[in-house]
């Protein structure tokens, strides 16, 4: 069969730099880089572009073009959540759900079963954020829906967990056991701690009974101390807890945000989330969560009282962000919106990178790292 190709004047495969490269795909999936000279006389070259690198990979996206999960889980909802987002090169993300009812939670579970089954463009899995999290650090979430994790909660998500290719839930050691966080592990659940007010010592027990993610590093969690180093402290300082990082200048200052990039221990990594609510790709300015409204200003959501409700920003503009205001080089910042969530969930043999037999996900940027196109499994769903 006929290999498709772009060719890019700068390809970044995840690793390193290609000058003058090809990506070659086929049904989907990457079949080889190669110099833009040596292509196959077959090959049917389908785009020329300034600068390909993998598709955005976004595990926390609570809404985008209008919808918000919570206000009516369904496979259309994610479906314009997904195509929101492709405008700004994210190629594969977690639809989020903010803490809700037992019946909002299931309905999600059942609206992302659909959408593996519609094979919506982007649709990764779901994010569980909540509703077992701390009411002490409960951030904008509602404090009366906010509760410990039953026997049929635990259930209700190890009966999906084999159902999408990722499913993530946010908990906090205040509300969900060591017990529940190595059942759900042990199904394949990715456990991420957030919106908690627990020690460092609780937070390192939790990601050594499975938990392997921080939600929202700084965001509703104890902070790093000088005697007690919180959840920040357990974030940084344990190699095997990876750590989102919502990077719009509001949510962290840029003081923190680099100190926590240089403070890292690895082989996890700190990577980028939006936390993007439904103003993405619109001109909203303010919708409701929970029955309480969320005013737009400035770049900012919050609640009447000040309180941060999700971000208003999209993936480029992160990756923009970590780039021209944090310094790091271009690479890293691709690295934080591709490879390191991918390696977060486990991914890495599917997606994160331009690597023979991965997914066919790509974002094509100018040089001014301005939006070109965006493709998902070879195929454009979005161009500028």
């Amino acid at each position: 069969m006929t290999s498709k190709a772009i060719i890019a004047r700068r390809l970044f495969d995840g690793e390193e730099w290609h000058r003058d490269h090809a990506v070659l795909f086929s049904n989907g999936i990457i079949t080889e880089l190669r110099p833009a000279s040596q292509l196959p006389v077959d090959a049917e070259v389908v785009a020329t572009v300034d600068l390909l690198a993998p598709g955005f990979i976004d595990l926390q996206v609570n809404g985008g073009g209008g919808v918000l999960l919570n206000d009516g889980p369904s496979v259309d909802a994610i479906s314009r959540i997904c195509a929101a987002h492709a405008r700004f090169g994210t190629t594969g993300l977690l639809p989020t759900l903010i803490t809700d009812t037992p019946a909002i939670t299931k309905a999600t579970l059942e609206a992302g079963r659909a959408a593996v089954a519609a094979k919506v463009p982007g649709f990764i899995g779901l994010h569980l954020e909540g509703p077992h999290l701390s009411v002490a650090r409960k951030g904008a979430h509602d404090p009366n829906l906010i509760r410990p994790m039953r026997q049929p909660d635990l259930d209700l998500m190890l009966a999906h967990a084999g159902e999408f290719e990722t499913l993530l839930t946010t908990v906090a050691p205040e509300n969900a056991t060591r017990e529940q966080v190595r059942a759900l592990s042990d199904a394949g659940v990715v456990v991420s701690l957030g919106h908690s007010d627990t020690t460092y010592a609780v937070a390192v027990d939790y990601a050594r009974s499975g938990a392997r993610m921080v939600t929202h590093l700084f965001n509703a969690m104890s902070p790093f101390g000088h005697r007690e180093p919180g959840v920040v402290g357990a974030a940084l300082d344990d190699g095997a807890l990876y750590a989102g990082l919502i990077a719009d200048g509001f949510h962290v200052a840029i003081a923190s945000m680099a100190v926590a990039l240089r403070a890292k221990a690895g082989p996890a990594r700190i990577f980028l989330v939006t936390d993007a609510m439904s103003t993405i790709g619109t001109n909203l300015d303010g919708f409701t969560l929970n029955g309480r409204q969320i005013h737009r200003r400035d770049g900012r959501l919050t609640l009447e009282d000040g309180t941060l409700a999700g971000a208003d920003i999209d993936m480029l503009s992160s990756v923009r962000f970590v780039h021209e205001r944090i310094g790091l080089p271009l690479e890293e910042a691709l690295r934080m919106a591709s490879l390191y969530p991918a390696q977060a969930i486990g991914a890495t043999h599917r997606r994160g990178a331009l690597k023979p037999g991965l997914v066919a996900d790509f974002v094509a940027l100018t040089e001014a790292l301005d939006m070109e196109s965006t493709w998902i499994g070879g195929n454009t769903v979005f161009a500028a």
